[in-house]
């Protein structure tokens, strides 16, 4: 089974995504990821993406598209695959489709996680790890039991990523809702897209998930 996730920076697709990696077996397909190792394995696609990054350049769908095509290939058939970060636009929907159909594989699902901007800003920006061993902690939803210590190894060395802050968050959601939204009436028209709430819990996110994949 072949599915997209999408949703905003933040939504929890990374998360979900790993979810359904332990529990059916998927393979997660993030561009991001799959460009780096592709760089790092100095494979024919891989060459032509490390040369426009250094160059400054926006890696084009073509070879975003071939590196797609590579990981695939490395697949089995019956190992289902969750696109993350990918198609972004309607002609990388375009290209998504053909890259499938070569391989006699189609889209199952599209879910689309929903979230509440003001809500999303609050769990984005509240969120600190600790800088020793890793642990997630927010402001308001999950505080270490003692002020300035993690409950997992004592330290008192917190981080915050620079890039969760407010204004960041926002224009984020407003590149998503520009570029990536007007791709959903593509898949509406085929009857293969489940909105899920994305400010429910996690289990509950994972679950409704789940029950659309159950479901065939």
């Amino acid at each position: 089974m072949d599915i997209i996730l999408l949703g905003p920076p933040g939504a929890g697709k990374g998360t979900q995504a790993a979810l359904l990696e332990d529990k059916f077996g998927m393979v997660q397909l993030s561009t991001g990821d799959m460009l780096r190792a592709a760089v790092k394995a100095g494979t024919e696609v891989g060459l032509k993406a490390k040369a426009l990054m250094e160059a400054g350049e926006l890696v084009p769908d073509e070879v975003v598209s071939g590196i797609i095509g590579e990981k695939l290939d490395d697949l089995g058939p019956d190992q289902g695959v969750i696109f993350d970060g990918y198609p972004r636009t309607a002609a990388q929907a375009v290209s998504l489709d053909e890259i499938l159909a070569a391989r006699g594989r189609k889209l199952d699902h599209v879910i689309e996680l929903v979230v509440d901007e003001d809500a999303l800003v609050e769990r984005i920006t509240g969120r600190f790890t600790c800088g020793n061993c890793g642990a997630g902690y927010h402001d308001t939803f999950k505080k270490p039991a003692k002020d300035n210590v993690c409950d997992v190894c004592g330290s008192s060395d917190f981080k915050r990523r620079p890039d969760d802050n407010e204004e960041t968050v926002r224009t984020r959601m407003a590149e998503y809702r520009a570029k990536t939204q007007p791709i959903l009436p593509i898949y509406e028209e085929r009857g293969i897209v489940t909105k899920v709430d994305g400010m429910a819990s996690m289990d509950e996110v994972s679950n409704a998930i789940s029950t659309t994949l159950a479901s065939g």
